[in-house]
């Protein structure tokens, strides 16, 4: 018998996971394009605090030395070898991120309802609290940082998305490298492929987030603290959101058992008969003791 390596193309309305077949398209688009521009004007908000970015980068830098990981310099010295490796690694930063997560939204839209809500859910959390920590933690990302002595890759070999001077970059907020969303986008990308999938190939997701560790680190715009804060931030959110499998074992679980108080003891599963209730048993037993 041939084995089904994916899952059913749509998931019914009213499963186990308890999620509509689809949400209203028109909703749904709002709602991200909302999320959208409260994250981009949350980070311009967070911009301008210069002294403070740069303040705390030289914590960040310290404190990755104290703990010995490894420095951000020895991966850009491996794009550093030819100018096609540290092109792609920044048009690979400057295309794949955005375009990647909204592939991901749309398909899980279309295919996976249940898993789309559910991930949807999880890149809000994780934006949210990123956002938060932007505000609390101005931090300048390692290429701006003279003690790390690392190359502006966007700037010198190019595409890049940043304007050469932070204060006045319109576009982008170049201090709002805590935590890398590069790499926490990534790998919930990665994630929820592998969760919302069921080929043996699936694994393979993670090699996004693995490349994207590399380019947010070996073009010097993150440090690797700042995609080791998005991790954290990430597994917190999947702690607080129940995917569809944990949703769908839930609701398993509280429909085999029986109501609380009902005083009706469970049937073993294959028995074939249903349980007697005790009123009954004891009017059985009190015939019984009449003819006698």
């Amino acid at each position: 018998m041939a084995s089904r390596t994916e899952p059913p193309d749509s998931e019914p309305s009213g499963s186990a996971t308890g999620v509509s077949v689809r949400p209203p398209l028109l909703r749904e688009l709002l709602l991200v394009a909302g999320l959208f521009l409260v994250y981009k004007a949350g980070r311009q908000v967070a911009d301008g605090h210069v002294a403070e970015a740069f303040r705390n980068a030289h914590r960040v830098w310290d404190l990755e030395r104290d703990v010995r990981l490894p420095g951000e310099g020895a991966v850009q010295s491996l794009l550093l070898h030819g100018d096609t490796a540290v092109h792609l690694a920044n048009t690979y930063y400057a295309v794949v991120h955005f375009p990647a997560t909204v592939a991901f939204l749309v398909w899980l839209y279309l295919r996976r309802p249940a898993h789309y809500v559910w991930s949807r859910r999880i890149l809000a959390l994780l934006t949210g609290a990123a956002l938060a920590l932007h505000l609390a933690f101005p931090l300048a990302p390692p290429r701006l940082l003279g003690a790390a002595h690392l190359v502006d890759t966007g700037r010198i070999y190019g595409p890049t998305v940043y304007g050469a001077r932070p204060s006045s970059d319109t576009m982008a907020n170049q201090f709002a490298a805590m935590p890398s969303l590069h790499f926490g986008w990534a790998l919930m990308v990665a994630l929820g492929l592998i969760a919302a999938t069921r080929t043996r190939w699936r694994w393979l997701w993670l090699l996004h987030p693995a490349v994207t560790l590399l380019v947010i680190v070996g073009t010097a715009n993150h440090f690797w603290l700042d995609a080791l804060v998005a991790t954290a931030l990430l597994g917190i959110a999947l702690a607080v959101v129940p995917s569809p499998a944990r949703r769908a074992r839930t609701r398993a679980k509280a429909g085999s058992a029986p109501p609380t108080g009902s005083g009706v003891p469970p049937v073993p599963a294959g028995s074939g008969s249903s349980p007697v209730p005790a009123g009954a048993v004891g009017r059985r037993h009190g015939l019984v003791g009449a003819r006698r």
